[in-house]
């Protein structure tokens, strides 16, 4: 499945401003297959750990404290060339450098609640997605 996947979440920003139905029409309007999603809230304990990587960093609380400050919305998606594909219509992570008609450009508020998470490679797209998806989950 490398290069056929990625994983995205709808954060609790965009979930919480009522953009998670056009969010999800806009994935899928630009050729995208949900082949799993679920609609949950992450404890400090599972934010912490999918975010391990920026444990050092002098954001990371910030970071555990926003993505478990409401619901996010989880997705595997499929598509050719899934990663860049997807890194491409979401737009860069602060919405003001965020091109015309990307997700982040219509429904980002700021570089921290920038509405979505998007893989930035293969290997973190499968990753990712099993972090939040057993096999059985997804079709």
């Amino acid at each position: 499945m490398n290069g056929k996947i990625t994983f995205t979440m709808i954060k609790p920003d965009a979930v919480a401003n009522g953009h998670t139905g056009k969010i999800i029409d806009h994935i899928i309007s630009k050729g995208f297959k949900i082949v799993a999603m679920k609609y949950t809230k992450l404890s400090k304990e599972i934010a912490g750990e999918f975010y391990g990587i920026h444990r050092e960093r002098p954001f990371f609380n910030d970071l555990v404290a926003y993505m478990t400050a409401g619901t996010i919305v989880a997705m595997v998606l499929e598509k050719d060339n899934a990663v860049l594909d997807f890194r491409e219509i979401i737009g860069a992570t602060d919405p003001k450098n965020a091109a015309a008609g990307t997700i982040r450009n219509l429904y980002a508020t700021s570089i921290e609640a920038n509405a979505v998470h998007g893989s930035d490679s293969d290997e973190n797209a499968a990753g990712e997605a099993s972090f939040f998806f057993n096999a059985f989950e997804r079709f």
